[in-house]
C-alpha cells in the first residue's frame, strides 16, 4: 500500500512544486491569510473532499475517511508567511512588497495537499481517517493552533505528526527527538522612565540610556547565575530604543526581546526574576521602569511512542539517507498545542539548498525535493498507524 502512495506522490512532484511556488509568489501575513486559505479550501473542494473553512480563524481542515475502520491520524502544515523583503533571483521570488514565505510554510502546505490528493485517490484501500490541519498564523503569536483546537480540530483524532523543511539540514536527512524539542517563546517589552535633559548637566536628570544599559548587563546575569547550568535557558535582548539628538539625555527608552526555555519552572524563573531585577532597577535609579512579559508559545514535547514509531516509518523510506536525533531547537512552534491535547510528534525535514540562508533571512530557499521526503514519510507514518501497537 505504501509502495503506491510513493508512486502517487513521485508523479505529483512537479504539481507539488508548481504549488510551492504559487504560494511564493502569493504570500500573506499571520492573521491576513485569505487568499491562502480559499487556495487551499478550492483544492479540497474541487477533489470533492469535505473541507471546512473559517476554523479558528483563518484555518482549514478536511477530512478523508478510509473505506475500513481505523484510527484516526491528523497531519499538519502552516501556511502563513513573513513580514520581510524577498531578495532572492528566482522565477519565483515573492510578487508582494515587504512579504514573502522566509520558513518553508509554502512548502509544507503544498507538501501536505498533494499527500492529502493522494490519499484520496486511495481511500477505499485504506483503513481510518485522516485529517489534514492546514493552519494559519504560526509566526505570530498567540498563533493559530490553539484557537483551531478550540474550533474542534483534533475532535476524534489518536495521533498528531508535523514536519518542517529544515534548509540547515542536507536533503535526505529526516531528524527526531523525544521529549522537549523546541523551546517556549516568551516575549518582553521594556519602557524605562528616566528624566530627560540637557546633555551637558546630567546630574540633572534620569538618563533612560544609562539606567536601560544597567538593566540589560542585570538581565544577562539571570541565565549566567540564577539558572541551574545544567537547564536551558536563553534571554536576548533584541531592541533598545531611545531617539534624540546629541546633546539630549534621554527621558525614555523601550527594550525588547525573547526569553526561551524548555522547562516550566525554569519558565516560571525566567519571568520572577526578570521583574525583580526590573524592580531593583528602578528602585535605585528612582525612576519609573515597566515590563510587560508576554508568554508565547510553550514548548515542543514529543511523546515518546510516537517518536519512535516515527524514526522507524522514517527509516524505510525511499530517499531518506539519514535518520538521527536532533539536539533541542531554542526557536518556537504552536505545534506544542496539539501535543499538549493528543500523542504526536514534531521532526524536521533537510531542505539544504545550493547557497544556504537561514530561516527568516530574505534571501532563504529550500531544497524542494525535500517536499516529497516529507510527503512520502508523512504519508506513510499516516498509513502504517493504523496497524501499530504501543504496550
Amino acid at each position: 500500500m505504501k509502495e503506491k502512495l510513493f508512486e502517487k506522490l513521485t508523479n505529483s512532484y512537479e504539481d507539488m512544486v508548481v504549488m510551492r511556488r504559487y504560494l511564493h509568489m502569493n504570500p500573506e501575513l499571520s492573521f491576513k491569510e485569505e487568499k491562502t486559505a480559499k487556495y487551499i479550501v478550492n483544492f479540497y473542494a474541487d477533489l470533492g473532499v469535505d473541507v471546512r473553512s473559517g476554523v479558528g480563524g483563518n484555518g482549514v481542515v478536511a477530512r478523508i475517511k478510509g473505506g475500513r475502520p481505523g484510527k484516526t491520524v491528523a497531519l499538519r502544515a502552516d501556511f502563513d508567511a513573513l513580514p520581510i523583503q524577498d531578495e532572492k533571483d528566482v522565477p519565483y521570488k515573492s510578487t508582494v512588497p515587504g512579504v514573502m514565505h522566509a520558513c518553508g510554510h509554502d512548502g509544507h502546505t503544498a507538501t501536505l495537499l498533494q499527500l492529502a490528493k493522494a490519499i484520496h485517490e486511495m481511500q477505499e484501500e485504506l483503513a481510518g481517517e485522516y485529517v489534514f490541519i492546514h493552519q494559519h498564523a504560526e509566526e505570530y503569536a498567540p498563533g493559530g493552533a490553539k484557537p483551531m483546537i478550540e474550533d474542534g480540530c483534533l475532535d476524534g483524532v489518536d495521533v498528531i505528526f508535523g514536519t518542517h523543511l529544515w534548509s540547515l539540514t542536507d536533503a535526505g536527512t529526516i531528524e527526531y527527538r523525544t521529549g522537549p524539542t523546541m523551546a517556549a517563546a516568551d516575549k518582553f517589552d521594556i519602557t524605562v522612565q528616566g528624566a530627560g535633559g540637557h546633555g551637558a548637566a546630567p546630574h540633572q536628570t534620569k538618563d533612560a540610556i544609562a539606567i536601560g544599559a544597567q538593566l540589560v548587563t542585570n538581565l544577562q546575569q539571570i541565565v549566567s547565575r540564577r539558572v541551574n547550568p545544567t537547564e536551558s535557558a536563553v534571554l536576548s535582548v533584541g531592541s533598545f530604543v531611545a531617539e534624540n539628538a546629541f546633546n539630549v539625555i534621554a527621558d525614555s527608552a523601550k527594550i525588547g526581546g525573547t526569553v526561551r526555555t524548555f522547562n516550566p519552572e525554569i519558565r516560571d524563573l525566567m519571568e520572577r526574576e526578570m521583574k525583580r531585577i526590573v524592580e531593583g532597577t528602578a528602585l535605585s535609579n528612582d525612576c519609573e521602569i515597566d515590563c510587560v512579559y508576554e508568554r508565547g508559545y510553550p514548548a515542543v514535547v514529543n511523546h515518546e511512542d510516537e517518536t519512535e514509531f516515527l524514526k522507524s516509518v522514517a527509516e524505510k523510506i525511499p530517499g531518506v539517507e539519514n535518520v538521527i536525533e536532533t539536539e533541542p531547537h531554542m526557536g518556537g512552534e504552536d505545534f506544542a498545542y496539539y501535543l499538549e491535547k493528543v500523542p504526536g510528534t514534531f521532526f524536521f525535514t533537510g531542505a539544504r539548498p545550493d547557497n544556504t540562508f537561514p530561516h527568516h533571512h530574505p534571501k532563504f530557499d529550500f531544497d524542494e525535493n525535500a517536499m516529497l521526503v516529507a510527503a512520502k514519510v508523512l504519508g506513510a507514518a499516516a498509513l502504517d498507524y493504523q496497524t501499530i501497537i504501543f504496550h
